[in-house]
């Protein structure tokens, strides 16, 4: 079985999960650092494991939920049951599951599906992005008259330096990040350290045309902590990693 047939019928089978328990008023617990935990990132983490246990037995998970193995790692699954736990446990569908196949922590394989809408997104190193097949690409449009999806820390500095861009967070950087690989959005913005949440978009959105780097424009690892991300279309890149460390001047 190839790596990428191996990504595409986990993440089919995480949709059908996914699918089959999602529902107003669901169930859910609150972890240490505050997020929400579902029996469904439970079960879908743990199948991940299993089926990386099958057939690829050297191979670590890193997931967000439990890890395997993950210390070392020439090959490391990198993996978020459910992208947007807080949307999917209260009834609104934007959540994703993200796997990506990270090799001497750069990724080289990534999957993101989107099991509400039935859209995959899928790219490998050197193969350009696709969506259920049809290749996607990232748009060329500058910061005014555009979307984009910020953390709410920051977002009240860039309102005021960018009144005429709609600043959006749909709590899931996965499902913000594949808005921006399509073409339909320039840019999310990702200040936390979870590899989990970032190694499958890094692919995709490259492989589509984009820019993924740390929060401050660095290149990074994606096998164990980071260093925040920008994620863009290239065109804004720099002129948000100005304004980026601007705010953490004023911090």
């Amino acid at each position: 079985m190839t790596y990428k047939k191996f990504a595409i019928d986990l993440a089919k089978q995480a949709g059908k999960i996914m699918r089959a328990n999602f529902a107003l008023a669901m169930e859910r617990k609150w972890k240490k650092d505050g997020s929400p935990v579902t029996e469904t990132d439970l079960k879908i983490n743990k199948l991940v494991i299993a089926r990386v246990k099958k057939y690829f037995s050297g191979h670590g998970v890193l997931g967000e939920e439990e890890s395997y193995h993950s210390e070392g790692k020439e090959y490391l699954w990198v993996c978020d049951p459910v992208d947007g736990t807080v949307p999917f446990s209260h009834g609104i569908p934007t959540f994703a599951f993200s796997l990506a196949l990270v090799k001497n922590g750069k990724p080289i394989l990534g999957v993101i599906y989107d099991a509400a809408l039935d859209h995959l997104y899928v790219a490998e190193a050197g193969k350009g992005a696709h969506m259920n097949g049809r290749k996607i690409k990232v748009n060329k449009s500058g910061l005014k008259n555009s979307v984009a999806f910020w953390d709410q820390k920051t977002v009240s500095h860039l309102v005021l330096r960018y009144p005429k861009v709609f600043w959006l967070n749909l709590y899931s950087i996965c499902y913000e990040a594949i808005t921006v690989a399509a073409g339909h959005t320039v840019a999310a913005f990702y200040d936390y350290s979870y590899a989990h949440d970032i190694a499958a978009i890094k692919v995709i959105v490259e492989e589509a045309g984009g820019k993924v780097t740390d929060k401050f424009g660095k290149e990074q690892r994606y096998d164990g902590r980071i260093n925040g991300a920008l994620i863009s279309n290239g065109v804004v890149h720099e002129d948000l990693l100005k304004m980026i460390k601007k705010y953490h001047k004023w911090q």
